[in-house]
């Protein structure tokens, strides 16, 4: 019997109870295996990153982090608001998404994600958007997390990209729970959506021949209520799957 595709899923590093620990929050879990797929965890080593393990997945999710990814990374100085680092999901994340793209790996980023796939492509961040002039505070609202979550504001999808192909209308409203935010645009990165001040909201790999997309917004939070979430774990679900069958061929029936 076919397995559900296998999906890795990348780790944060935190220490638990005095120990470290590599650690997925459930939405994204939960997500995924909503959509047909098998998450794997992925835990994440400085120093050790392999493709070999790559190889064995059918698709590849970078999550969203409350750590940022470190400044010296994109050549910049540290802000003020730049307080939580994980260096270990960076060389993790910085050295997976290379080897994911060259095995025709489908790969969605969500937040961190998005901004790591950004920071791979020779990109740049903006560490606290609230701070730059003429943009909006993307931070997430009071509340409980039904507020956190909540529809924040709106993006305008870019006519004919891919994400346009993805949902029928040209803008909807989505979350937001972000303070950095991309500030120059990877080379070999294209955006698909932007927020009403400018912000890049979401980015395709240019020239790839597979799922390769990453937003600033959190869809794995009940993406089933939400028409453009739905949509993007549903393309990524069929990705995933295609590459599944490529990866392991059904076995031949005898007439």
């Amino acid at each position: 019997m076919r397995t559900r595709p296998l999906v890795g899923v990348i780790a944060c590093r935190r220490e638990v109870e005095g120990h470290p620990a590599h650690m997925v929050t459930d939405k994204y879990l939960s997500a995924l295996r909503d959509y047909g797929l098998a998450p794997v965890i992925l835990p994440v080593w400085e120093d050790a990153v392999e493709s070999e393990l790559l190889a064995s997945l059918d698709g590849l999710l970078l999550t969203g982090s409350y750590t940022n990814v470190e400044p010296q990374r994109y050549g910049a100085e540290r802000a003020p608001e730049n307080t939580r680092d994980d260096p270990h999901r960076d060389a993790a994340a910085l050295g997976w998404i290379p080897t994911a793209l060259d095995l025709g790996l489908p790969l969605l980023g969500i937040c961190r994600g998005f901004q790591e796939l950004n920071v791979a492509f020779g990109g740049t961040l903006h560490q606290a958007v609230q701070r730059v002039p003429g943009m909006l505070d993307h931070r997430e609202p009071e509340g409980d997390r039904e507020a956190k979550y909540a529809p924040s504001h709106d993006i305008t999808l870019v006519p004919d990209g891919r994400l346009a192909a993805l949902h029928p209308e040209p803008a909807c409203r989505v979350n937001s729970l972000h303070q950095q935010g991309i500030a120059e645009l990877g080379s070999g990165l294209v955006a698909e959506a932007m927020a009403p001040d400018g912000l890049v909201e979401a980015v395709s790999v240019a020239g790839s021949p597979g799922f390769a997309l990453a937003v600033q917004w959190h869809p794995e939070w009940k993406p089933r209520e939400h028409p453009l979430y739905d949509a993007l774990f549903r393309a990524f679900a069929a990705a995933c799957q295609a590459h599944r069958g490529v990866r392991i061929p059904s076995p031949a029936i005898d007439a």
